[in-house]
């Protein structure tokens, strides 16, 4: 089992940034590929980034390519979303999750730990 936990969101205006975190417990972090997604109300829940296990590889949806970027440090156990030039259409609830996959994955049932969610807002 892995647990994670979101933090960072919270409410900004257009064209600024946010950090998001989340950190794992439980089995070795090293293990997982790890993934953001986000859900916003009323859509489905849909794939933002992910990260392979070692950190070496990333892939984004295309929605948020060139602002925002993955990034992990395993000896914290912790994986990062920074957004930038944020619109309000990101807005949404995003996860982290967990995957046992090799491959940094955009697919959602590849996924096998998911954490609470972290709302982020972002104003016009």
């Amino acid at each position: 089992q892995v647990q994670l936990v979101e933090s960072g969101g919270g409410l900004v205006q257009a064209g600024g940034s946010l950090r998001l975190s989340c950190a794992a417990s439980g089995r070795t972090f090293s293990y997982y590929a790890m993934g953001w997604f986000r859900q916003a109300p009323g859509k489905e829940r849909e794939f933002v980034a992910g990260i392979t296990r070692s950190g070496g590889s990333t892939i984004y949806a295309d929605s948020v390519k060139g602002r925002f970027t993955i990034s992990r440090d395993n000896a914290k156990d912790t994986v990062y979303l920074q957004m930038s030039s944020l619109k309000p259409e990101d807005t949404a609830v995003y996860y982290c999750a967990a995957s046992r996959t090799i491959r940094a994955t955009m697919t959602r049932s590849d996924y096998d730990y998911w954490g609470q969610g972290t709302q982020v807002t972002v104003s016009s």
